[in-house]
Order: structure tokens, then sequence, then C-alpha cells
């Protein structure tokens, strides 16, 4: 006797009850909450929210384990280790963004500080404050409750959080030691604005950083990266549900981020030993500018420059960007006290 057993039919349910799941997965945030425990483990990092003003203002930090109380410690070897702030840009968070930099910089005896600015991440506030030195003061206000404040720190700016990072080395000299910029000017004014919306055919800042569609985020990614990598449809769709929230308060912060001024700011007199870390094609803030910049900023100025990398140096050749940043903190510290 032949008994026909039919078994595609159960098969093609599950596979079909798989596609339904997966559909509902958001593989954006299953990455990132996978990717930034894996990273914080790597690094031994542990989360805290400080709260920093009387606003209600609260900024979440990633910082090192025995942080975690945010109690001052007093001991020689202590005191010697380098602490280093990574801030992030506008189109991630700080774990996000600093993925390839964190274990790196704590592999070699760094204490590594990584916030997320108000309004991304896990930071909040009712101020209705949107700019950038608000930005700066409650990131300088958070590090002192960590116990920062006694003892020098290099600032890595990326962006916006460039922005922030020289807006923070201007006024918190005794808290800044150095900075470390990619891709940020001192200021950025309405004419710099401008010229980048021309350069990359946007109408606005916030239709550029702020997308609204899937095609959108793919030309956020196409215009930052030098060789843009390939990302399904679906994956860009998923980044534009988790990363672009906030939206009102951000629209808000691209608005207060430019300087409106018909002149040429002059550039404070920074104390600080100051790295300009720029990727040759970055079409966001051109070489041309970090030149310039140089040479505006003085003598206590570097500037490296990264080939084959766009304005997200640091995701695109981490291993040429960290060996830079670690030279630079080197250099800070053998510097006299």
């Amino acid at each position: 006797m032949y008994v026909h057993v039919t078994r595609h039919k159960p098969i093609t349910a599950l596979k079909q009850a798989g596609e339904r799941l997966g559909s509902m997965v958001n593989w954006v945030q299953v990455l990132r909450k996978h990717f930034v425990a894996r990273l914080a483990t790597n690094a031994g990092l542990r989360q805290q929210a400080v709260a920093v003003d009387e606003d209600g203002t609260v900024v979440n930090f990633w910082l090192p384990k025995k942080k975690l109380t945010g109690a001052t410690t007093t001991g020689q070897a202590e005191k010697r280790r380098h602490a280093v702030v990574l801030v992030h840009g506008f189109a991630g968070d700080g774990m996000m963004t600093w993925g390839f930099q964190v274990g790196a910089l704590a592999a070699r005896g760094h204490d590594v500080y990584v916030p997320d600015l108000v309004h991304f991440g896990g930071s909040t506030s009712t101020s209705p404050d949107r700019s950038v030195a608000f930005q700066a003061r409650c990131l300088a206000a958070g590090l002192r409750k960590l116990g920062v404040a006694g003892r020098w720190c290099t600032v890595v700016g990326f962006s916006y959080g460039g922005l922030v990072a020289f807006e923070m080395a201007a006024a918190c000299p005794l808290l800044v030691r150095a900075v470390v910029i990619s891709g940020a000017e001192v200021a950025y004014t309405a004419a710099m604005n401008d010229a980048l919306l021309r350069r990359l055919g946007a109408k606005s800042m916030t239709e550029l950083m702020l997308p609204e569609t899937v095609a959108d985020v793919d030309r956020l990614f196409s215009t930052a990266f030098y060789r843009t990598p390939w990302l399904p449809r679906r994956l860009l769709s998923d980044f534009l549900k988790v990363m672009c929230d906030n939206r009102k308060e951000r629209a808000e912060m691209l608005k207060g981020m430019i300087v409106n001024t018909d002149k040429e700011a002059s550039a404070p007199i920074f104390q600080q030993n100051i790295l300009l870390l720029w990727g040759e094609n970055d079409n966001y803030f051109l070489v041309e500018g970090a030149k310039r910049l140089k040479g505006d900023l003085g003598e206590n100025v570097m500037l490296q420059i990264i080939s084959k990398a766009g304005h997200l140096a640091h995701l695109e050749r981490p291993c040429v960007y960290n060996r830079c940043l670690k030279e630079f903190l080197a250099h800070v510290d053998a510097l006299p006290s």
C-alpha cells in the first residue's frame, strides 16, 4: 500500500509565521541592544543617569564600572588615568556612534565616558534651551558630578558633538585639557549652512538630518560615507523608526546651532591642545575648512587627514582613526601638568 504524506503545507505555514514574526522585529533595535551590551561588557562600562540641573535635566552616561557611585578617587594611580569623553553627532546616540573606539581606548587604560546628548538616547530635559551651550553645560555638570572635575579630560567630538566639545573647551578650561574634533567648526554660521545645503542638494538641515522616509535615510548615509555600504531597505526602515525620535526637540536644536551672523566670527583662543582628525572626503565639513581652521586656531593645533574616508571617518576607517587618537592621547599624557 502506498501512503502519500503531504509535508509542504506545515513547512510553508511555519515559514510564513517566521516571516510575519520577522516583520514585527526591529532589527536595528535588536542589534543596538546586543551591540551596546557587548561593548559595555568588554570595555568594563556601566550606565548611570545623572541629574545635572534644577530643570529635571538627566544625562545618561556610560562610564567605567568603578565610577558608578560618582565618588571621586584620590589615589595617585587613579589621578594618572586619562579620562576620555566621546561626544556623538546628530544621527545616533553615544554608544552607537563610538562603538569602534570604546574598546580600543579602554584597552589602553583610559577611563572612557560616553554620554548621550540631551534628547538623544537616555538623556532628557524639560528645559526649552536648545543651544549648543546648553548641551556643553549639561555634559560638564554631569562630569563634575561623576568626579572628573579634579582631573583634566580629553573631549572627543564628532560633527554636532564637535560643536559641543569646542564649547566645553572654551567654557571649562579647568575641566577640558585637550580636544579632538572630527567634522565640525568652532561655530556653525548661516553662511556655512547655506553652502552645505547647496553642496548636498537639501532644502534645510531638518530635511537632511531628520529623515522622514527610507529614501531620506539612504541620502543621509550616502552623503556621510566615502564609500556607502550596501544596506537593505528593511534595515534603513528600522533605523528610521529607532534613531529619529524626539523630532521636535532635535529640529529646534538644528536651528539653535546656527550662528546668525554676516561676518566671519573670530575663533576664540583655546588654552588646550587640539587635534583636528578629518576624513579627506568629508562632504559636510570639507578638508579645506579643516586646514583653514588649523590656521585660525594657532600653534597648539594638529591636523591629521584620513584618506578614503568621509564624514564618518571613525566608522569607515576605525583602525586608522583609533591609531591617530591614541597617539594624540599619548602626546597629551606626556605634556607637563
